[in-house]
């Protein structure tokens, strides 16, 4: 059977005495893209941030068999897009993409699945590479928060609502990039509102309830 990376089993989470997770589980397995879906306040990114080691839960959260950490050997395993980062400014797009190659060595035990080159063709960035981020649209910062991504090397890609502000024809092709990357031996796991982005990245399904 397929290696698990990531299990959570009751996870809980109050916020302010609020229940935001109630006895939620969750598995994901090497090759694996698993979509979590649920109403808005079901705590979709809550779950996510729980996976990180980024939101303290009562439960077990395990990622490679131990508990998740906000440390640097984590980070070198696993890429977290969710809300929007802070852009260098004075730095152009392809600049943006060339200092997370240069931050997270290509030595290391898990390569980057592509250059800088095929970053910016596969985003569709190519046209914008001499642009600063912040004049472009929402949908084109999107789209290079994902290349720098995917750009580093990762064992899992954690992704809050990847599918924001990006037109149809693009969530096809992404759909496309997240089945290579759990082809290759990646693990993905995504909040998503887009049910047909995650078929199309052959996504296993879990909703959550509004606890």
């Amino acid at each position: 059977m397929t290696e698990v990376i990531i299990e959570a089993r009751g996870v809980v989470v109050e916020l302010g005495g609020t229940p935001i997770l109630n006895g939620v589980d969750l598995t994901a397995r090497v090759g694996e893209v698993v979509a979590i879906a649920g109403a808005n306040g079901a705590g979709k990114t809550t779950l996510l941030r729980c996976l990180a080691g980024l939101q303290a839960a009562d439960g077990r959260v395990g990622m490679f068999d131990r508990p998740p950490v906000d440390e640097p050997e984590f980070w070198r395993d696993v890429v977290l897009v969710g809300d929007e980062p802070a852009w260098y400014p004075g730095l152009s797009v392809r600049e943006h993409l060339e200092l997370m190659r240069a931050v997270h060595d290509p030595g290391g035990a898990h390569r980057p699945r592509m250059d800088t080159g095929a970053a910016l063709e596969s985003f569709d960035l190519t046209s914008r590479a001499d642009l600063a981020p912040l004049s472009m649209s929402t949908g084109q910062r999107q789209r290079l928060s994902l290349a720098m991504a995917l750009l580093r090397p990762s064992r899992v890609l954690l992704l809050d609502e990847p599918e924001r502000g990006l037109d149809t024809s693009f969530r096809a092709r992404l759909a496309g990039i997240l089945a290579g990357y759990a082809a290759e031996g990646g693990t993905v796991v995504m909040a998503t509102h887009d049910l047909r982005l995650a078929e199309a990245a052959g996504a296993r399904l879990v909703t959550l309830e509004a606890a």
